[in-house]
């Protein structure tokens, strides 16, 4: 193990020097958890999560994590996890696909207990027949538990946002987890240069004493109390503390915008903001519409790119004012519902201009061609729609 220095947030993430490897995405998320001082991680394998979290076990047997060991399943992690938040520390873990759905019930705890975890999604098909291929369909069932939700591009995406998440999460105002979304495959097994702080520094410690509610501590009175008991109350007392509580979870994550602005650059990034016509993606599909845009300029289409980072909280505002004069919106997508489409046709006015595809899944790629086909039909007044 590598001694490390314990250096200020704002250094680590936003000017150390940093250095090139040329590594997979899941020893990415390893190099995060590395420099993110996480006390205790928790696994289950599930593909294609699994490297990731060997590797974080790694780390432990160097000395870099407090504690680590392999839970029952993944409902037994998320619910291990808690528990290790709940008595102060910062926690990792991560899951995929079938794995997230079998947890579910964990995350909107999670969020109701306003505890900071930062758990990594590597996203997978979850249907029948059975895929191990890369799809986020799984996004859409976590959008309302409370939670923040980052979309990473690439590899050095998801060192990034891992670190990020942690230092926006543990924010008092804020103090949600955080779930940081990679599509399977096409970025957790494939190599990529990443630029990383080097690992001789690391995040402060977290400070349970910056909660907003009190740690759970079986030693010193009065000890955390949970809010089951309501539910055996009036049903008034039930849903009056439900309702209230939602809230404080919705305005939580509205607070977190100024941070993520501030540690992320922004909600989303555009590219040829002045364009009329753009391209919406988020996640691997960004880099196929990157290649979108150059074999678009190649017919003469000037097109933009809009990549959203942030999908909880949502860039709402952000998405209004750049496509105020745009004439199409494409919403290129790896799962079957349409979920990001969804989202941005429920934000703008005109959503007639937002085009939900192409979609592919099952772990199918996403040729730049299909998004070109797309915006050049449109422009000709065709409305085929291609999968």
């Amino acid at each position: 193990m590598i001694q490390q220095q314990v250096v200020d947030e704002e250094y680590l993430l936003l000017h150390a020097e940093r250095e090139m490897a040329f590594i997979t995405g899941s020893e990415a998320v390893a190099e995060a958890v590395k420099r993110a001082n996480v006390d205790m991680a928790i696994a289950y394998p599930i593909t294609p999560q699994s490297e990731s979290m060997h590797l974080v076990g790694d780390l432990y047997a160097q000395g870099y994590l407090k504690d680590f060991y392999r839970g029952e399943n993944e409902f037994a992690v998320m619910a291990s996890v808690h528990g290790a938040a709940l008595g102060g520390g910062r926690v990792f873990t991560a899951t995929s696909g079938p794995g997230t759905l079998r947890a579910m019930e964990m995350f909107p705890v999670w969020a109701g207990s306003r505890q900071p975890i930062v758990c990594a999604f590597m996203c997978r098909g979850v249907s029948l027949p059975p895929s191990i291929q890369p799809e986020n369909i799984e996004m859409s069932m976590l959008l309302d538990t409370g939670m923040l939700m980052f979309h990473a591009e690439s590899a050095q995406d998801f060192f990034d946002m891992i670190l990020k998440a942690y230092v926006v999460a543990e924010k008092t105002e804020v103090h949600l987890p955080a779930g940081v979304f990679a599509d399977g495959f096409l970025v957790t097994h494939t190599r990529d240069q990443v630029r990383m702080p080097p690992e001789s520094i690391k995040l402060p410690a977290y400070n349970p004493e910056s909660a907003p509610v009190p740690v759970f501590d079986m030693e010193t009175p009065p000890m955390r109390i949970t809010r089951d008991p309501l539910l055996n109350k009036s049903n008034f007392i039930s849903y009056a503390a439900n309702a209230s509580w939602h809230q404080e979870i919705l305005a939580a994550a509205e607070r977190a915008r100024k941070h993520i602005d501030h540690y992320f650059g922004g909600l989303l990034e555009v590219v040829n903001p002045e364009a009329g016509v753009f391209i919406a993606a988020s996640g691997t599909a960004v880099s196929q519409s990157r290649e979108a845009l150059r074999l678009l300029e190649k017919e003469g289409i000037k097109a933009g790119l809009i990549k959203i980072k942030s999908i909880r909280p949502f860039p709402h505002n952000e998405l209004i004012k750049i496509t105020e004069n745009a004439e199409l919106i494409v919403v290129p997508e790896f799962n079957a519902g349409g979920w990001l489409a969804r989202e941005i046709k429920a934000v703008l006015d005109m959503n007639s201009r937002v085009v939900a595809g192409p979609r592919v899944f099952g772990g199918m790629t996403l040729p730049p061609e299909l998004i070109v086909k797309e915006i050049v039909q449109r422009l000709r007044g065709g409305s085929e729609y291609v999968t």
